[in-house]
């Protein structure tokens, strides 16, 4: 499951890997790239729509590299409740998480968490990395100067 999937960096990676991949992304332009950078194989499904409205079967991983935070405040404790209640015993959780710290924490329509929030969300599951990142003169996928403070997660569902 690839949350927030883009133009597919991440999918096309997990496809070369020989993963099954379900990709969501709101943009039809960044699926219409992907599915071409994937050469429509055949283990790859993807969806337009936003993934607050979307529903999925139980998975091994959940991959949200840099997409979470787009998700409104709203709406963010049950699409994490989704992500967490959709991971099969030992499956993993890869992503990011916005910092109280980055620049778009201002954004209403974002959300973003204290360290300790973060930790908080991992809760239940066993944390394999946590990383906090901030980076002053970071730059955004389409080079927009930004200050970024996020924290890298990889945390696996405990097996029993």
């Amino acid at each position: 499951m690839d949350i927030g999937a883009g133009s597919g960096t991440d999918t096309v990676e997990l496809l070369r890997r020989g993963w099954h991949v379900l990709a969501i992304d709101g943009d039809p332009h960044g699926i219409e790239r992907l599915r071409k950078r994937a050469n429509d194989d055949a283990r790859l499904k993807t969806r337009v729509g936003r993934f607050e409205d979307e529903r999925w079967s139980d998975v091994d991983l959940v991959n949200a590299s840099f997409a979470l935070f787009f998700c409104t405040p709203q709406a963010f404790v049950a699409v994490w409740r989704r992500i967490v209640d959709s991971l099969r015993p030992g499956g993993r959780f890869a992503g990011h998480l916005l910092g109280d710290r980055d620049t778009w924490a201002a954004n209403p329509d974002m959300n973003h968490h204290t360290r300790g929030e973060a930790e908080r969300l991992l809760s239940g599951l066993e944390v394999e990395l946590f990383e906090e990142s901030e980076e002053p003169q970071g730059r955004t996928a389409v080079g927009d100067s930004k200050h970024w403070h996020s924290y890298h997660v990889v945390a696996r569902k405990p097996a029993h």
